[in-house]
């Protein structure tokens, strides 16, 4: 395991901070598993508070490794009436419950739903069942997660945090953003794009200094380097076509429809083949679509898979495919984590300038960069990169260098830990 830096504080002192995350664990959330065990490893004890039971049908290997306790909280409230019924009843005799239940109200009269009371129950349960034994409270995306931990928080009087990262900063309301960093201790995020948008938020609610800037990174003890020998077919022979690969849910976001119209207008050489992991609502339309456009055949869909997998299948590439877009109700990536995946692997990457991705891929330099929704430009940069292998060798060198100089793990989360050592150092407040 990396060396953890010296210039982060003793956790001795933290006690124990409930992690609060949307579904635990989760193939395609790895840069949360990647953070909890680094904390762990800086000497932060952790409990893992889901709201809602794993669906994936296995894991990755990291989530062996991390040694806190996962909770579940009441995925629907109806499912588990007397569970909440007694948390609520608790919870009224708290110092806490006055504040946050007119937190609640306040969100409920703009936010009328069902989803909105579920969280309500949720933080009830969470403060009643889990509370005397936390101190802080961290929740991973700024959207639900980030509601329950601060309507717990507000319940125990503790202080509490939130790293946000991409579909919950862009499609949580303004009001409902601008509230949550009044109340956090401090917010995170993994883009310059999106710490800029919160800082904008923040000037209006005087915390902008609340925001801090920390990249996800990547843990190269996790992804060595290549193996040497890498491809130099340019897809001219039938027995080495081009090794495309792409992993990515499939969702709208993701723009795997564009990405099978772009296949669809490749010519008939370079000859390739594309392999995808991931899985998702859109695998039964995508697949579909792959067999109207004729590429059933040159297709393989791997489906949900672990790391170690998804590592094989990137050393097996000459090119990764990400054709993110921003999706019809907002949602869009921040900075795809599998993009530093298959730079350490020595992959070229063709991706769209959507989002944060043009912090990592700089077009021509390290990478290629087409704009969203644009398939003849995609199809145009896969032809180019397949038919040079000189030119992906060179765009891989130049991408590995970029990733090991500022997309390095530890500093992210050294910083981490030392927000949390700070904040917790405070331990209980002062009802808002």
């Amino acid at each position: 395991m990396t060396a953890v830096s010296q210039a982060v504080p003793a956790a001795a002192n933290t006690g124990i901070v409930g992690v609060v995350v949307k579904g635990y664990p989760r193939l395609s959330e790895t840069f949360i598993a990647q953070e909890l065990l680094g904390l762990e490893a800086r000497g932060i004890h952790l409990q893992i508070i889901s709201l809602r039971h794993p669906y994936d049908p296995t894991t990755h290997p990291i989530h062996n490794e991390i040694a806190a306790q996962v909770s579940y909280l009441p995925e629907y409230l109806w499912r588990e009436p007397l569970r909440v019924l007694r948390s609520w009843w608790a919870v009224r005799r708290l110092a806490g419950y006055r504040t946050a239940r007119g937190k609640f109200w306040r969100d409920l009269w703009r936010d009328l739903t069902p989803n909105r009371i579920r969280r309500f129950g949720q933080a009830c349960v969470l403060a009643h069942e889990y509370g005397p034994n936390l101190d802080f409270l961290y929740a991973h995306f700024l959207h639900t997660p980030a509601s329950v931990a601060r309507y717990a928080a507000a319940l125990l009087n503790v202080p509490f945090a939130v790293s946000a990262h991409a579909k919950d900063i862009w499609t949580t309301p303004n009001w409902e953003k601008q509230e949550k960093i009044q109340d956090v201790r401090w917010l995170t995020t993994c883009t310059a794009l999106g710490a800029d948008h919160l800082r904008r938020l923040a000037d209006d609610c005087g915390g902008r200094t609340k925001i801090h800037l920390n990249y996800h990174g990547l843990d190269f003890n996790r992804f060595p380097p290549r193996p040497s020998g890498r491809s130099t077919t340019s897809g001219g022979n039938a027995n080495s076509p081009i090794s495309l690969a792409s992993v990515g849910r499939l969702v709208e976001k993701k723009g795997y429809s564009d990405l099978l119209d772009a296949l669809a207008l490749l010519p008939s050489e370079p000859l390739w083949r594309l392999t995808h992991v991931g899985g998702g609502p859109l695998a039964a339309a995508l697949t579909a679509q792959a067999e109207r456009l004729g590429l059933t055949s040159k297709i393989e869909w791997l489906g949900r898979q672990p790391q170690t997998t998804v590592q094989e299948v990137l050393r097996q590439a000459d090119i990764f495919i990400l054709a993110s877009k921003i999706a019809d109700d907002g949602d869009r990536d921040g900075l795809p984590n599998v993009l530093m995946e298959a730079q350490s692997q020595s992959v070229p990457c063709i991706a769209t300038d959507v989002s944060a991705i043009p912090e990592l891929i700089e077009d021509g330099t390290t990478g290629r960069l087409v704009a969203p929704g644009d398939r003849s430009a995609l199809a145009v940069a896969i032809t180019e990169l397949a038919g040079d292998p000189g030119l992906r060798a060179q765009l891989a060198e130049r991408a590995l260098t970029k990733l090991r100089a500022n997309f390095q793990m530890d500093g992210g989360h050294d910083a981490i830990a030392a927000l949390i050592v700070s904040a917790a150092a405070n331990e209980r407040i002062v009802p808002a």
